[in-house]
């Protein structure tokens, strides 16, 4: 059999921190709200030079360094971006090109905060197909340049970051064993950025803030709680895996109080739930390969551990992983 591994991680965070203190727009008496309600503490933001693909381009250069692989040895390459460079071409293509991997496709994918499982179920299929032998999936986003910076109910919850992982064709068992993904697209104007593609063009603003991206706060959050649980019970419940045989439960870094709710409905205790959002915010679709990497590098999972990755986002869409490390 075919089996798709993972022979390497990389994630990279820009350099500038922004602690809730920081945010001086926002009443003094407020910024105690965010972290108690979403247990960020502090978000990383690209500075004006660095676009997505810049930060993409940092965390797949992390990630094969660490196996001294070669970019023109990969077939193909996935980044998922719900804030990319420019509305086309796609901001892969980019990546592609500082990379120097001449030999290989690329393109984008958007779920939004739920691109990372649909990404590693996407590189999964390509090398189990027979298409690609070396199949690298960056997801990257910059927040930062999309939000109101005077909207409380969005700018103080995300950050910039990106993140990476290299699959690799093996006769080995491991890798990725299984992805269920889900999509319900009555719920698209949840979460979205209302303007700028063809359904209202730039010129057609009537009002700046339609431009920037926006969400319903209380709906997400019963969204997220609900339908991260139940794809999470779903993968366990497809491929026959006790949730106690899972060294790790690595889930979109959205809001502490989610995964919580999320643990809490899955009888999970939450010490086996990986959460570093205080330090970074919510980077959307980067938040699960940032985890991912920052986990293995703290052996929080290892070599031959089973891991779940489960994400939630706009569309509404969501989806989890079942990987053997």
């Amino acid at each position: 059999m075919i089996h798709s591994t993972i022979q390497s991680t990389g994630r990279y965070l820009p350099d500038h921190f922004v602690h809730n203190d920081d945010l001086s727009q926002f009443p003094p008496a407020s910024k105690h709200l965010i972290s108690q309600k979403t247990g960020v503490f502090c978000r990383r933001q690209a500075d004006e030079k660095e676009c997505t693909s810049d930060l993409a381009y940092r965390a797949a250069e992390d990630c094969l360094s660490k196996v001294n692989f070669s970019p023109a040895r990969l077939d193909g390459i996935i980044v998922s971006t719900s804030s990319p460079d420019r509305m086309q071409p796609a901001t892969a293509t980019r990546v592609q090109h500082l990379l120097g991997a001449t030999e290989a496709f690329a393109f984008d994918i958007n779920s939004v905060c739920s691109g990372s499982t649909y990404g590693i179920a996407l590189a999964d299929g390509l090398i189990k197909a027979g298409q690609c032998r070396n199949v690298l999936f960056v997801a990257a986003e910059v927040y930062s340049k999309i939000l109101n910076k005077q909207d409380f109910s969005t700018y103080p919850y995300f950050g910039d970051g990106a993140g990476a992982i290299l699959f690799q064709r093996s006769q080995a068992a491991g890798g990725v064993l299984h992805s269920c993904l889900k999509t319900d697209g009555s719920g698209a104007d949840t979460i979205c950025v209302p303007a700028g593609g063809s359904m209202m063009p730039f010129d057609r603003i009537k009002h700046p803030a339609l431009a920037y991206f926006k969400m319903k706060g209380r709906a997400v959050f019963e969204f997220a709680v609900r339908r991260g649980a139940e794809i999470i019970r779903q993968l366990l419940d497809d491929t026959h895996t006790s949730a106690s045989r899972i060294g790790s439960f690595i889930c979109h870094q959205a809001n502490v109080n989610i995964i919580l709710k999320i643990a809490e409905t899955l009888n999970i205790p939450t010490e086996r739930f990986y959460i570093n959002l205080f330090r970074y915010g919510n980077t959307a679709s980067a938040s699960v390969p940032i985890a991912l990497d920052e986990a293995l590098e703290k052996q929080v999972v290892s070599k031959g551990d089973l891991a779940v990755t489960a994400a939630f986002g706009g569309g509404l869409s969501w989806g989890a992983n079942l990987i053997k490390i």
